[in-house]
């Protein structure tokens, strides 16, 4: 038991900047809390005492602000940072460092018996207020946004964002370096924004990069091919494109905008 407890401690140090000292961690924390109390409540459970394991759980629930039904089944490392608004549902099921954050709902969309929660693998992250609805899996590593209501499968390693909860499948690594190439060509920067967000603009972009990379090849291979047959097309530089013409319209430090 002191070994589980010395392992949730240590992963709160892992997951949490703002952690100090141990003996806040065990003091301040509402989400381990949370976890101990549930940890008992389903053994209770599991022996048949559903009475006395739903007694505890809401006692766990008026304490902590963290409903965690006793029928869940929760892995190791386990954190519930903040945890205030956190429902778990009976037939969730949780593995290993799994992350969940204030608002979380692992809730079901049936009212049959049997399967109705979700089931987050290993090294799942789970962003505030987010709602996990249905016996599905959410596959390890996997990210869900914040406020993203997820009602179908996602796939490992994969980040799930807006209402309904919509995968964002991230570029390649060969992918993005072409992109790099072709932006620091033109003059233009289009990863201001780190690429892994879920931003559409950034991700028109960068489609619209990939288009001018493709003329641009297309072009090179022409001028190879002018050059072979005695053209001189290739003698011709292309036009430099000034960066003022890509900076914004108020440049100046501290300059206000109008109001829009």
């Amino acid at each position: 038991m002191f070994d589980r407890i010395r392992e949730d401690v240590q992963g709160v140090f892992h997951r949490d900047p703002a952690a100090r000292n141990a003996f806040e961690v065990l003091t301040c924390y509402p989400g381990l809390h949370a976890i101990w109390i549930h940890r008992l409540s389903h053994w209770l459970w599991r022996r048949g005492l559903e009475w006395l394991a739903r007694m505890s759980s809401n006692l766990g629930r008026w304490l902590t602000g963290v409903e965690i039904h006793p029928g869940a089944k929760i892995g190791r490392r386990f954190f519930i940072d903040h945890g205030m608004g956190v429902v778990i549902g009976e037939t969730a099921e949780i593995g290993d460092d799994v992350t969940l954050y204030h608002g979380v709902t692992l809730g079901g969309t049936s009212w049959n018996k049997g399967k109705r929660h979700p089931t987050l693998e290993d090294g799942v992250i789970v962003g505030a207020g987010a709602k996990i609805l249905g016996p599905f899996t959410v596959g390890a590593g996997a990210k869900v946004g914040s406020n993203a209501v997820v009602t179908r499968e996602v796939p490992a390693g994969a980040t799930v964002v807006g209402i309904p909860g919509r995968v964002i499948v991230k570029d390649s690594g060969e992918q993005d370096a072409r992109r790099r190439a072709i932006a620091e060509k033109i003059g233009f920067d289009a990863y201001g924004v780190s690429g892994d967000m879920p931003d559409p603009v950034s991700r028109a972009v960068g489609q619209l990069l990939d288009h001018v990379h493709a003329v641009d090849e297309r072009l090179e291979q022409m001028d190879k091919v002018l050059a072979a047959l005695g053209g001189n097309y290739s003698a011709r530089s292309l036009p430099p494109l000034p960066e003022n013409d890509f900076a914004e319209e108020y440049p100046e430090a501290g300059a206000e905008r109008p109001a829009d």
